[in-house]
């Protein structure tokens, strides 16, 4: 469970495994599903690495893939094909006792619908309490765990309220301690903004960060909203089930010692050499089909497999007064 077969044939031949140091490995990612006879490629062969103690947005629109990779990552979905692994687990080999032992031990997990997060009919510290009590932790240590990421959340005086009691913000904050109360090392978040407005969804955003900081733990969170990536260090997009682009944040010192934050989107090479170029570049240089690969000493430029055929001044004259 701890070294996948990949790994091993790598070390054999000497060459490093892909992502060996990184805490979350995806290489070469496949889910194929069937929906209604139609054989559906949600995830195409998707590379992802994810370092220990980094704080994730992946961002896509719907039916990129991004939700079928969370359902992967958290051990409810199990790919088709190509590698993933979690720190020491090998989600494509994991039995099913191991895979509940992966979610109970070493992720958490906060839905959208925060109706999913709670109990209903027990206090947050009470709902904070109940995986810990699951994992065989005792009372005292429990309600000590509980208050304390309550507090952290900046919702301790919610303890005692059931979560009819709390608004949406609260509840997404509780449905956070709660999904840290066994300390797992990965915090994955669904759409945690989704249903909460601009300033409720910065509060939700600030505890995860506050979680991410103060306690180290590493927490990816999925989601169509691009405001999310302004509160993470990096975000991955994903588009037609791979990785298309990153945007990396960098804290750059100025000559006077300000420090400001540089933001620096890049694309994205997959393991088989495939870069997504941008829709808007694809459409400006006519870019179908066959292009033309070029190796300059610094970089590689591509070029229209035919040239672009520009009018005459003449010409585009009289199409533009045609067009009046």
């Amino acid at each position: 469970m701890t070294t996948t077969t990949y790994d091993r044939l790598t070390e054999r031949a000497g060459a490093p495994a892909f992502g060996q140091d990184a805490l979350i490995v995806c290489d070469s990612l496949v889910r194929i599903y069937q929906s209604e006879g139609i054989e559906v490629q949600a995830l195409q062969g998707l590379d992802l690495l994810v370092d220990e103690g980094e704080l994730v947005a992946i961002v896509g629109a719907s039916g990129s893939g991004k939700s079928t990779l969370l359902s992967v990552l958290s051990g409810l979905d199990v790919p088709t094909a190509g590698r993933v692994r979690v720190g020491p687990w090998d989600l494509m080999a994991m039995t099913g006792a191991q895979r509940v032992a992966y979610r109970r031990q070493m992720v958490g997990f906060v839905w959208q619908q925060t109706a999913r997060n709670l109990v209903p009919y027990l206090s947050a510290a009470e709902n904070v309490a109940l995986p810990q009590a699951l994992a065989g932790v005792g009372r005292r240590e429990r309600g000590l765990r509980a208050a304390e990421l309550l507090d952290l959340l900046g919702i301790g005086y919610c303890a005692d309220r059931r979560p009819g009691q709390m608004s949406g913000g609260e509840q997404q904050r509780a449905a956070i301690a709660v999904a840290l109360a066994t300390s797992p090392r990965v915090l994955f978040a669904d759409e945690p903004t989704g249903e909460l407005d601009t300033a409720t969804s910065d509060e939700v955003l600030e505890g995860l960060r506050m979680v991410n900081r103060e306690l180290g733990t590493t927490v990816v969170v999925v989601t169509h909203d691009p405001s999310v990536s302004e509160h993470v260090q990096r975000t991955v997009a994903i588009r037609d089930g791979r990785t298309s682009s990153e945007v990396v944040r960098r804290t750059h010192t100025a000559d006077d010692g300000t420090e400001h934050v540089v933001a620096e989107e890049l694309a994205v090479m997959d393991r088989a050499g495939r870069v997504q170029l941008p829709q808007e570049y694809r459409e400006a240089l006519d870019l179908v089909g066959r292009v033309r690969l070029a190796l300059e000493a610094s970089h590689v430029s591509v070029w229209p497999d035919r040239p672009r055929v520009t009018p005459a001044p003449e010409q585009a004259r009289t199409d533009e007064e045609g067009s009046r």
